[in-house]
């Protein structure tokens, strides 16, 4: 599977790009939109929930500390880009296709 448009390499670690939907019935990988890797979440788009839910979801499934990832930009927009510290470009690669 080809996830180049959503990753890229960046100066603190790989760049993931990422839209989010909030007040979903429960937080998953809804899989690729266009390129953007789709993030349902249940926390509503409030007081920054959904943003630490997005992050808390994507360091369990990558497999590393909270503090590994985080929002980079678009923080109260659903275009979001994420960075993630700790794992190459490949490693990420693949253990996102896994849940895809």
């Amino acid at each position: 599977m080809d996830l180049s448009t959503i990753l890229s390499t960046g100066d603190g670690g790989i760049n993931i790009r990422v839209k989010v939907v909030p007040g979903a019935s429960r937080t998953r990988i809804a899989g690729i939109l266009g390129d953007r890797l789709k993030v349902v979440v249940a926390a509503p788009p409030e007081d920054g929930k959904a943003n630490r839910q997005l992050c808390d979801h994507m360091a369990r499934m990558l497999g590393l500390p909270r503090r590994g990832v985080r929002v980079t930009s678009g923080r109260a927009q659903p275009m979001k880009t994420l960075e993630v510290v700790g794992l190459s470009l490949h490693e990420t690669c693949e253990r996102i296709a896994r849940r895809l």
